[in-house]
């Protein structure tokens, strides 16, 4: 699997024919075309800038709510770290980089006495997904608090929006497709640090008895429809525990699926499908996916 055109000159790291299965939560997935793990934005901003715009780009934290196919993705996936990664306070606003981990940015906030992103210890993604999907948890989210918002366009160009621009809904940005965020700020109140430290104990001590945790999965697997549960239909269409292949929904917390150990994207896949399926043909109600699945199977493009 070779990619064919050339690729920019880089000052951080890029390879090509990455298997990305280690790098996601589901430990699924075939390879990359190329891995690009950027110094900076800078870094990002002219590998951009020169790409062939035909070629597909995927902007990747660390990949927790990602359902890479078994295909893989035919372009370049980039990673976040380092540089873009770094969370930093200033006065009452946190800054964090799109490659940050959100429990990493509330723990930060937590230290320097901020209230307003205790949720995020709850949600195991990273900043950059937090505001492209409003991500949220345990009664908050990202709107709620973003100050503004950077992105990188596929000419390279940088771009400051507010929440305005955004128009949040559940789950869901106005950030257009191709947009890769690279930094966001969010304002902050003053608060007491114990206090705060308190409700995050209380947030880590929720998850740990309702998700399964420390197993293989994506994390939610379905959005909640308006005024319902996801989990609450899937348990009521008899999926709680369903299995295909190496693939099963989790008993703990049902609109989990899990990777018991080796199974394919295709499996997960088709699993998730299936109480899809059930849910509607049960109770009427089509659920969307929450996981973001993308990439190549059985030699076709998504």
């Amino acid at each position: 699997m070779s990619l064919p055109l050339d690729l920019p000159p880089v000052q951080g790291m890029l390879r090509r024919d990455v298997l990305m299965a280690p790098l996601t939560w589901l430990r699924v997935g075939g390879p990359a075309r190329a891995l690009f793990n950027p110094a900076d934005i800078a870094d990002l901003a002219g590998f951009l800038a020169e790409l062939d715009p035909s070629v597909p780009v995927l902007p990747v934290g660390v990949a927790s709510n990602l359902l890479l196919r078994d295909g893989g993705f035919p372009g370049v996936v980039v990673r976040f770290g380092g540089p873009l990664a770094r969370v930093e306070v200033e006065g009452d606003l946190l800054i964090a980089g799109a490659g940050a981990l959100d429990q990493r940015a509330a723990q930060v906030a937590q230290r320097a006495g901020l209230s307003g992103l205790e949720f995020m210890i709850g949600v195991p993604g990273t900043i950059g997904g937090a505001v492209r999907m409003n991500a949220g948890a345990f009664g908050g989210e990202t709107a709620e608090r973003l100050l503004w918002a950077e992105f990188l366009d596929r000419s390279g160009t940088l771009h400051r929006v507010g929440p305005e621009e955004l128009a949040f809904s559940y789950r869901h940005s106005a950030l257009p497709e191709e947009a890769l965020v690279v930094r966001a700020a969010f304002r902050l109140a003053p608060g007491d640090a114990g206090a705060v430290l308190a409700r995050m104990e209380a947030i880590r001590a929720e998850r740990e008895a309702a998700q399964p945790l420390r197993v293989a999965t994506g994390g939610s697997t379905f959005r909640n429809p308006p005024g319902m549960k996801a989990w609450q239909l899937i348990d009521a269409a008899g999926c709680r525990g369903l299995r295909l292949g190496r693939a099963m929904v989790s008993e703990k917390h049902c609109n989990f699926l899990i990777n018991t150990g080796e199974a394919a994207a295709a499996e997960i896949e088709e699993l998730g499908e299936t109480v899809r399926r059930r849910v509607l043909a049960h109770g009427g109600v089509e659920l969307q996916w929450e996981v973001v699945r993308v990439g190549t199977g059985g030699g076709e493009a998504a």
